[in-house]
């Protein structure tokens, strides 16, 4: 019983399989029939196809240039005739016969004619310049004044090379005073002390450190190894002990 079922599926009938190959044969016969129609037929065919119309005028029509004219041809001017005389009249005629010899020239013709030829000019004929002046060059002028700095570590401190012991004053002897006074010192790029005052005083004993202060001298000061002025502390101590 079930070899009776699926006897169909698996055996075919003779009828699908000869009607199956003669469709095959049908298709086959057609694809080449279509192919011949598409590549012999051109080749076969003698015809020649027409050209479009706008092709054949690009081909063959060529459109004519414009006509160009011929630039204008410049006249050469002619010289007026009052301009030639004056211009005749002016320059010299050109002597015919040779001199026998050179004349002397004055000096008022000599200048003239180094003038009017584009010669050196003459020395001292130039407004506002005289022979003294030729040659002298104004020296350049000083450079501006430097304003002092206050030392800092980037300077290279000033060292003391001249130094004066000041005078003790009687009446701060006799009042027995004695102590330090602290003065603020200028000292320019020469290492002269140009300007100093009095930061911590003392009775009696201010203007004897301001007065010694101002004969002490000092190396310049360095910034960058260029002297600069600087602005820097300096102390003077009396004491009673000192002769």
């Amino acid at each position: 019983m079930p070899q009776d079922l699926f006897r169909d599926v698996f055996v075919r009938a003779r009828v699908a399989r000869t009607r199956r190959s003669s469709l095959v044969i049908l298709s086959i016969a057609t694809h080449a029939l279509i192919v011949i129609v598409l590549i012999v037929v051109p080749l076969v065919a003698t015809d020649v196809l027409p050209l479009p119309p706008r092709a054949v005028e690009f081909i063959i029509v060529r459109p004519a240039l414009p006509p160009v004219p011929e630039p204008p041809r410049v006249r050469p001017s002619r010289p007026h005739p009052a301009t030639s005389d004056a211009v005749s009249a002016a320059a010299p005629p050109a002597p015919t016969v040779a001199p026998d010899r050179i004349g002397d020239e004055s000096p008022a013709t000599a200048s003239s004619d180094a003038r009017g030829s584009g010669g050196p000019p003459v020395i001292g004929e130039i407004t506002g310049i005289g022979s003294g002046e030729i040659g002298h060059v104004e020296p350049p002028p000083p450079p501006p004044p430097v304003a002092p700095i206050r030392m800092h570590r980037g300077i290279r401190e000033p060292r003391k090379i001249v130094d004066s012991v000041p005078a003790y004053p009687a009446p701060a002897r006799a009042a027995r005073i004695q102590g330090t006074v602290i003065i603020e010192a200028t000292i320019d790029v020469r290492g002269n002390v140009e300007a100093a005052r009095v930061l911590r005083p003392l009775p009696f004993l201010d203007q004897a450190a301001l007065d010694a202060v101002k004969q002490w001298k000092y190396t310049p000061a360095l910034l960058s190894g260029v002297p600069v002025p600087v602005i820097m502390t300096v102390t003077v101590t009396f004491s009673l002990q000192q002769q």
